[in-house]
């Protein structure tokens, strides 16, 4: 039997559709964040009314930081999404950047973005 060295047209278009759904959560979320940094989405006096309660500003600042890490993150997700489509247009999504044999199907649903099967990926730690 011949071994396949990469996904047939209905089967990247699966994978299109499913990285199609993660991109428009991931753009959601992050838009959502980037509004709560950037104060867009209140009412409040939080950017303006001075503030004595050092606590609380501690507090909120450390937030901050946290939502700062996890919008980078994010973007960063966002962009490997988006180069999962680029590898679909080129018909070489799923084709592990090591071995150059296909991920398995489970995996790629699972993490759409990813360019290495389980194993290579555990070889790499090694």
């Amino acid at each position: 039997m011949i071994e396949k060295v990469r996904y047939s047209d209905d089967e990247l278009e699966e994978f299109r559709e499913i990285i199609n759904g993660k991109l428009v959560l991931a753009r959601r979320d992050y838009d959502q964040m980037m509004r709560v940094l950037m104060n867009q989405d209140g009412n409040d006096v939080d950017d303006t009314s001075p503030t004595y309660k050092i606590l609380e500003e501690g507090s909120a600042t450390q937030s901050k930081e946290e939502l700062i890490q996890l919008a980078s993150r994010q973007q960063k997700f966002i962009k490997g999404i988006e180069a999962a489509l680029i590898r679909i247009e080129n018909k070489t999504y799923g084709v592990d950047r090591i071995t150059g044999k296909l991920i398995p199907k489970e995996r790629l649903r699972a993490v759409p973005h990813a360019t290495l099967s389980v194993e290579s990926k555990q070889n790499r730690k090694k």
